[in-house]
C-alpha cells in the first residue's frame, strides 16, 4: 500500500491554470501507475489521466487532452497534474490514485487501490 496526500486546489477563473500535486509515501511510488480522477457534485467519478511508473506511458480522458498535462517525479515521490484553459465544467474533487501493475487498465477506479484524500477544484465563470 502506498499512502497519497493531494494539494493545490482552490478557486480560479475560467480560463486559469492550476496545478495539483500528489505526495506518495510508503512504499516506493516508482512501482506505482498514478492516475488522477474527478467528482463532480451529483456525478459519478471520472477518469482523468493517468502515467505509467517510468512515466513513458501516459492516457489522457478526451474531455481534458490538450489542456490537462500529468507528470511525475520520483526521485519525490511526486506526481502532478497541469491543468490549463479551466472551464467551469472541470469543477469537482480531484483525487490521486495508484496502482502496482503497469499493464493499460487505467481507466477505472476499481483498478486502483490506494486513493488520496481529494482536493477540491472549482472554476467560476
Amino acid at each position: 500500500q502506498v499512502q497519497l496526500v493531494e494539494t493545490g486546489g482552490g478557486l480560479v477563473q475560467a480560463g486559469d491554470s492550476l496545478r495539483l500535486s500528489c505526495v506518495a509515501s510508503g512504499r516506493t511510488s516508482s512501482m506505482y501507475t498514478m492516475g488522477w480522477f474527478r467528482q463532480a457534485p451529483g456525478k459519478e467519478r471520472e477518469f482523468v489521466v493517468a502515467i505509467s511508473g517510468s512515466g513513458g506511458r501516459v492516457y489522457y480522458a478526451d474531455s481534458v487532452k490538450g489542456r490537462f498535462t500529468i507528470s511525475r517525479d520520483n526521485a519525490k515521490n511526486t506526481v502532478y497534474l497541469q491543468m490549463n484553459s479551466l472551464s467551469p465544467e472541470d469543477t469537482a474533487v480531484y483525487y490521486c490514485a495508484a496502482r502496482s501493475s503497469q499493464d493499460d487498465r487505467v481507466w477505472h477506479g476499481r483498478d486502483y487501490s490506494s486513493w488520496g484524500q481529494g482536493t477540491q477544484v472549482t472554476v467560476s465563470s
